[in-house]
Order: C-alpha cells, then sequence, then structure tokens
C-alpha cells in the first residue's frame, strides 16, 4: 500500500515538474528577467546613490531578498494555477475518487511549487553573480530557509486555488495581499531605518522572518533573531498544512 502511495506521490510531482518545465520560457525565464532589472535599477544605478545598508553595500544586502522575493512569488504562482486548472477541468475530483489520501495529493502539488520556487530562486542568484560577489555565510541556513519559504507559499497557493472560484480570483490574493508583503518585507531596507511603532508592526509580516534569515544565511546580518525566524516560518507551515489538509478532506471548492 505504501508503495502504492509513493508511486501516486512521484506521478503528481512529476507531473507538476513537467508542467513549468515545459514551458521556462513562461514561467523560469521572465522572473529571472525582472530580478535583473531589479539589480541594474535598484543595485547599480540608485545603490550607488544609498551606499551602505546595514554594514554592507546596498547591493549585496539586496541580493538575498530578491532572490527569496523570486522564490515566494513563483512557488505560490505554480500551485494556485495549477490546482485551480484541476478544479477546472474537474480530474481533481478524480484523484480524490482513487484510492490515494489527500495528504498524497497535497504533498504531490507542493512539491511541484517547491521545485518550481527552488529553480527560479537558482537562476536568480546565478543572474546575481553577474552584478554581486557571492559567497553564503551558512549554506545550510540558506537552503533550509528556503525550502522552508517554498513549502510555505506552495500551501499558501492550494489554500487559494480551493477557494477561488474564478482565474480571476487566483490573481487578487497575489495582488492585494502578497505583494505588499513581500515589499514590507524587508527585501529594499532594514527595518532598523523604520520609528519605532513600524518597526514593531512590521513584526507581523510573516515575509520580513523569511527574507532576515535568508540575509543571514547569505551575509550573516539579519534584523530578526535566526531562531525566531525558523521558528515562526515552522508554525506558518503547520498552521497552512493542517487547514490545506482539512480543506480537502471536506471538499471546499471541489465538491460543489
Amino acid at each position: 500500500m505504501l508503495y502504492q502511495f509513493w508511486i501516486a506521490y512521484l506521478t503528481i510531482a512529476r507531473r507538476e515538474v513537467l508542467r513549468f518545465t515545459r514551458i521556462w520560457v513562461q514561467t523560469i525565464f521572465p522572473p529571472v528577467m525582472m530580478v535583473a532589472l531589479y539589480f541594474i535599477i535598484f543595485g547599480n544605478l540608485i545603490g550607488q546613490r544609498i551606499g551602505e545598508m546595514d554594514g554592507m553595500n546596498y547591493i549585496d544586502f539586496l541580493m538575498p531578498g530578491l532572490v527569496m522575493m523570486s522564490i515566494i512569488t513563483n512557488s505560490y504562482t505554480n500551485v494556485v494555477s495549477s490546482f485551480y486548472g484541476a478544479k477546472y477541468s474537474g480530474h481533481i475530483e478524480e484523484m480524490q475518487v482513487a484510492p490515494v489520501p489527500n495528504i498524497v495529493i497535497l504533498l504531490g502539488f507542493v512539491t511541484g511549487g517547491m521545485a518550481r520556487g527552488i529553480c527560479v530562486g537558482v537562476a536568480v542568484t546565478l543572474v546575481s553573480l553577474l552584478f554581486t560577489e557571492f559567497h553564503m555565510h551558512n549554506p545550510l541556513i540558506v537552503l533550509l530557509v528556503a525550502l522552508l519559504t517554498s513549502c510555505l507559499f506552495s500551501l499558501a497557493g492550494l489554500i487559494n486555488a480551493i477557494f477561488a472560484n474564478s482565474f480571476d480570483d487566483i490573481t487578487i490574493i497575489p495582488t492585494f495581499v502578497l505583494t505588499p508583503l513581500t515589499y514590507l518585507g524587508g527585501i529594499f531596507y532594514s527595518i532598523k531605518l523604520l520609528p519605532e511603532f513600524w518597526q514593531t508592526a512590521s513584526l507581523g509580516n510573516p515575509i520580513l522572518y523569511m527574507v532576515n534569515s535568508f540575509r543571514y544565511g547569505f551575509r550573516g546580518s539579519s534584523d530578526i533573531d535566526l531562531s525566531t525566524a525558523l521558528l515562526v516560518i515552522v508554525l506558518f507551515i503547520i498552521a497552512l498544512f493542517t487547514v490545506s489538509l482539512t480543506l480537502l478532506s471536506r471538499g471546499t471548492g471541489i465538491r460543489q
């Protein structure tokens, strides 16, 4: 039985990976080009006027945040579009009718989202070599945070897809929630520059913990205690995983 579940998981995960790799010109190339423009405009042009940020050159400060932004956006986008497409075509119902646990279906879609997020993250990291010196303070922290973050936002994308009733609905959360939180998550600035009230308010933004723990892995500098940041990320993953599995088990948004 476990072997059958493993085959089912690999089949779903393989389908999800092939889905975005076959159209890499649309799924991987555009975010890499966009981040390259961020490096040129904010890193080279504006960064020279800013000088240092948190004790390092601004472009060095910016680099981990841009990589993390790419991981977040692409992990989320892959799952929300793929799962909603499965709902729209009706084959998600066929998966649930088959003798496959919902957790296997969930893990298959999440794996696809994580794969795309990590692929784009690696591509963006390679592009950053054109603009800044590459070094890692702690490679294990970099890998761990990248995997945890891609998992978290893959789960978030699945929840969005479950409640979406149209293709327009899958763009609402990324536009009005995810994008503002990302831009206010410490990618372009250190929260130490903010007034005390806004520093405290920023602590309610979960993306702040991901960006800072990722920056610590690259540069050894963070506005947030590393253990606290990792704990927050793990707690969010547990919460979203529980919600996702519960919604799948109830057939929310699927069995109308």
